[in-house]
C-alpha cells in the first residue's frame, strides 16, 4: 500500500495523540496540531479509513487502526533515529534537529534506516530522550515524571522532554539543564508554583511551572 508524505503526518500525529492521551482524537486536535483546517482533517481521516488505517466515525473522533499503528511507528523510528545522527554525528544543537528530521523521515528505503540505525550502534532513546522502536516497534520503557510532581528535598535524572519545542531546548542549554543532568528539587514557591532547583549540585535555579511541567525525570 502506498502512502504519501501526508499521509504519514497524519499516521504520526494521531498515534501520537492517542498515545499520550488514551484516547479517540479529536479531528479539531489533529488540526492544530497539524497547522490545517478540520475541513481538511475530515477528508484525509475519510480517506486513512477507508485504507483500513484508522478508525473513523463522525462527530466521535478517530483512532488508530493496527496497520497504521504500525507504520506511524516506523516513521516516528526514522524520526528519532535522524536526530541522533544529526546531533551525534553532525554536531547539530538538540534544538536545531527536529525539523530537519521531519524531512528525512519520508525516505523510503528500510534497509537505509537498519544502516543507519547500526551505524548509531542501535540507540534505544532520542536526543530528547524519546524511546527509539526497533524496526518491529517495540520500544525501551523508563519510569519518567514531570518535575513539577517531585517532592522538595527529592532529585532524579533528567531524562526526557514532554514538549521540544527549539524555544524550550535554548532556553534549557541557557540554564546549564541538559539530559543526563541530576536535579534536585530545593524549594516550591506556593505563590506561582515555581520552584529552586539545583543541576548537578550547582547554585539553584529559579524556573516556572511551565517549564517543570516539561522536564520528565526518573527518580
Amino acid at each position: 500500500m502506498r502512502i504519501s508524505y501526508t499521509e504519514e503526518n497524519y499516521l504520526k500525529a494521531i498515534y501520537q495523540h492517542a498515545t499520550n492521551s488514551n484516547k479517540t482524537v479529536p479531528t479539531n486536535a489533529i488540526a492544530e496540531a497539524l497547522s490545517t483546517s478540520p475541513a481538511a482533517v475530515t477528508d484525509m481521516v475519510q480517506k486513512l479509513h477507508e485504507k483500513g488505517l484508522v478508525v473513523y466515525q463522525k462527530y466521535q473522533g478517530v483512532s488508530i487502526a493496527e496497520a497504521g499503528r504500525a507504520h506511524a511507528l516506523q516513521v516516528l523510528r526514522k524520526h528519532l533515529l535522524w536526530e541522533v545522527f544529526l546531533v551525534d554525528k553532525l554536531k547539530f544543537g538538540w534544538e536545531e534537529v527536529h525539523e530537519i528530521a521531519e524531512q528525512l523521515e519520508h525516505i523510503q528505503s528500510p534497509l537505509l534506516i537498519q544502516r543507519l540505525d547500526d551505524f548509531l550502534g542501535n540507540p534505544t532513546y532520542s536526543p530528547h530522550g524519546k524511546p527509539i522502536p526497533d524496526a518491529q516497534g517495540k520500544h525501551a520503557h523508563k519510569v519518567r515524571v514531570a518535575l513539577t510532581n517531585v517532592e522538595t528535598g527529592s532529585s532524579g535524572i533528567f531524562i526526557a522532554v514532554k514538549e521540544g519545542t527549539s524555544q524550550f531546548l535554548q532556553y534549557l542549554s541557557k540554564r546549564g539543564i541538559y539530559l543526563g543532568a541530576k536535579i534536585s528539587v530545593i524549594e516550591k514557591i506556593p505563590f506561582d508554583q515555581s520552584m529552586e532547583i539545583s543541576v548537578d549540585h550547582l547554585p539553584k535555579v529559579n524556573i516556572s511551572q511551565k517549564v517543570s511541567d516539561n522536564i520528565l525525570i526518573t527518580p
